[in-house]
């Protein structure tokens, strides 16, 4: 499915990222971990348009994916659930969720996509007309992963979910992942600093360390690595 070939992202003049690769497949979840300022936002950003890519290849099923404008990369079965959440606070839950279903297959099937997300997240379907600004910090977290799956995705990419939340509730969203990833086959790229919780749950990992990838490999070879154990898992 996604494919992404020796990246290079600079901003002004400093490399956010350098050769980086990696490979998300059908029903495969990926997970890419690492300190702040890794690049792991950047590599999102730059598969979703929102920053110039300055070389390196990202293809969808073998198709260039940066000849595609942002706006439409969306339509293609991309749904990226940004970091900080990022909800229409002024918007009820109701007119989020419409908002994430505007391309062709969201709306094809928008009727069994709700009523699954409403399966997901009950409070959502409890707060159907409540202003998004007015939810919780957990509350939005379920709403923007919610607006991504209104779209019907091939691969829901999301960065850092647990980010701003407390443990419990964190703990609640990764099991909603993990539970889309297993019922639905959904392909998933997680960004993650929760290192443990990421690489439990996912299929093959990436780490990222100044914008290189340093170590990749399924879930048992990462959580095996002796630099892993030091580095993030506190062993």
């Amino acid at each position: 499915m996604l494919k992404i070939e020796k990246l290079q992202v600079s901003y002004g003049g400093l490399r956010a990222l350098s050769e980086v690769s990696l490979e998300v497949g059908q029903g495969e979840f990926v997970a890419v971990v690492g300190p702040n300022g890794a690049g792991k936002t950047t590599l999102f950003k730059s598969i979703s348009g929102t920053v110039p890519v300055e070389s390196g290849r990202i293809t969808l099923d073998g198709a260039d994916l940066l000849a595609v404008p942002p706006a439409r990369r969306a339509h293609l079965g991309l749904a990226h659930v940004p970091e900080g959440r990022q909800v229409f606070s002024s918007m009820t839950v109701l007119e989020n969720l419409e908002m994430g279903a505007h391309t062709a297959a969201g709306k094809a099937n928008w009727e069994e996509n709700i009523a699954q997300i409403y399966q997901l997240f009950p409070r959502l379907k409890d707060r159907t007309r409540q202003l998004a600004g007015t939810l919780s910090g957990g509350e939005q977290q379920m709403l923007a992963i919610g607006r991504g799956l209104a779209s019907a995705p091939r691969i829901l990419m999301l960065d850092e979910p647990s980010l701003g939340l407390a443990p419990a509730v964190a703990d609640d969203i990764f099991e909603v992942v993990q539970h889309i990833h297993q019922e639905r086959g959904l392909a998933i790229l997680l960004v993650e600093q929760r290192v443990a919780e990421a690489l439990e749950s996912c299929d093959r990992g990436y780490v990222l360390e100044s914008g290189r990838t340093v170590l990749t490999g399924t879930h048992e070879t990462l959580v095996s690595d002796r630099r892993v154990q030091q580095s993030y898992l506190g062993m």
